[in-house]
């Protein structure tokens, strides 16, 4: 059992699921289809089979924190494990410098990957799965977990089974062919073939990875071999952006596939959120304050405020704070190229929210102009911020609720509840909750630049500063 390991990929920017998610705030720390997080969710699932101290998870630098902060409330031993890319590498630089990590640690490991965003509500029949691609691994194969189709979609990429490996009630087959996201009429011939979806979920040997790794990516395996603290960035900077399918798998001899009908579907667009949700008498999905007159077949999310409809049909209206989607249903994977267009000319609606989460707490942008911005800001109990000053900015703060501990100049003060503070542009300053209660402060900013990048760092516990 304890050469069992689980590899979470926590990356990706979920665009086809805007405005929800977004680059800072990605679909997988997002709650779409119950209480905790699409990767909380993945995390308990894999702890079925592993230990804590063997589940690991791969994600981008600018994630980590958070990535860390909900980790710690369903897997409080997988926290050290998180790994943090300080660039996108794709599926294979991610899971190579992964699978790395775990060798040099247990030489004997086998390692399933998993993506953080998957919903699966058998899970009898994907831990029996799992555990049968893991006998498999141990024969030198690389094995992927199929998903039988209960629906004709093009959304996903179909393996083509070859010859049986296992016979029986849950035959195993070779990989004859890999197919990328198919036409209608194909993937109908694809279904009645007996193809499979591809899941995206591998089950392998570390050190069978680690020589196909050599054998097909020689480069890559190369560099990873010298790559060190010293020379980390750049050499990751400098990796292959490629997938693991292409990478490996295509070009692998000994690869299997182990079908499995286990309720998945990969939560990537919002007809997949509507598939998974309960419906209303009227065929709906509806979430938060919404209400609806002559609707049916459709998603209605408000994040925020009152949503109404009337007299539509087969359509997805996702409203938040600073942005509402409207499109029809059948056409939400073509969102992601509606969120090019946005970046040309409201690039900020495509990488964050106007709550952005940081390792201490949240801020929320309350009013913005060229020359003032207004914030709530919620300090975490015990948490701090950076010791910091600004260029361009003043900054007036009141407390609202809780304690704040203040330091302005080397000076230490403590301010209660409606009393105030004034921070000149170039002091060093740092904000500090010592209670036990969330401290919120509204911060008032006021110069002739205010943007989230006039900030200089001199001292802070979560390794962010630039002196």
């Amino acid at each position: 059992m304890n050469n069992y390991y689980a590899l979470i990929l926590c990356g990706g920017s979920g665009t086809r699921l805007w405005p929800l998610s977004r680059q800072l705030r990605p679909k997988q720390l997002l709650s779409l289809n119950g209480k905790e997080t699409l990767l909380q969710q993945t995390a308990k699932r894999l702890l079925l089979h592993v230990p804590a101290k063997n589940l690991f998870t791969v994600t981008h630098e600018d994630h980590k924190f958070e990535v860390k902060g909900q980790l710690a409330e369903v897997a409080p031993d997988a926290v050290a494990n998180v790994l943090a890319e300080p660039f996108a590498r794709n599926t294979l630089p991610a899971i190579a410098w992964s699978v790395d990590q775990i060798y040099q640690k247990d030489p004997n490991a086998i390692i399933g990957v998993f993506s953080s965003d998957h919903a699966i509500d058998n899970e009898v029949a994907f831990i029996g799965a799992w555990q049968k691609a893991e006998t498999l691994a141990q024969q030198d194969y690389l094995v992927l977990l199929g998903i039988k189709p209960d629906a004709l979609t093009t959304g996903y990429g179909y393996i083509k089974p070859g010859n049986k490996i296992v016979d029986g009630n849950m035959p195993v087959f070779e990989v004859a062919q890999f197919i990328e996201k198919p036409e209608l009429k194909l993937a109908k011939q694809f279904i009645a073939k007996g193809y499979f979806w591809n899941s995206g979920i591998f089950v392998f040997k570390a050190s069978i990875f680690m020589q196909m790794l050599t054998q097909y990516q020689p480069r890559m395996a190369s560099q990873l071999s010298n790559i060190n603290t010293d020379n980390f960035t750049e050499t990751y900077a400098s990796f292959s952006n490629i997938s693991i399918d292409y990478g490996l798998a295509e070009k692998a001899d000994k690869i299997a596939i182990v079908p499995v009908d286990m309720a998945w579907s990969d939560l990537g667009s919002w007809e997949s959120i509507y598939q998974k949700q309960a419906k209303d008498e009227d065929n709906n999905v509806v979430h938060g304050d919404v209400f609806i007159q002559d609707t049916s077949n459709s998603l209605l999310w408000s994040q925020s405020g009152v949503l109404a409809t009337m007299g539509l049909n087969n359509v997805v209206v996702v409203q938040t704070p600073d942005a509402t989607l409207v499109c029809d249903k059948s056409r939400t994977e073509e969102i992601k190229s509606l969120v090019e267009r946005i970046k040309l000319h409201k690039a900020e609606l495509a990488e964050t929210h106007l709550t952005v989460h940081r390792p201490w707490g949240t801020y929320t942008v309350l009013a913005e102009s060229t020359n003032f911005k207004l914030k709530c800001i919620v300090v975490n109990p015990n948490e701090k911020l950076s010791m910091q000053m600004h260029n361009h900015r003043s900054e007036h703060w009141v407390v609202v609720e809780g304690e704040a501990t203040v330091i302005k100049n080397g000076i230490e003060s403590t301010l209660q509840e409606n009393q105030s503070t004034f921070i000149p542009k170039t002091n060093h300053h740092r904000l500090e909750n010592k209670g036990n209660t969330p401290l919120i402060i509204i911060e008032v900013q006021c110069g002739d630049y205010v943007g989230e990048d006039d900030i200089i760092r001199f001292d802070d516990q979560y390794g962010r500063t630039e002196n």
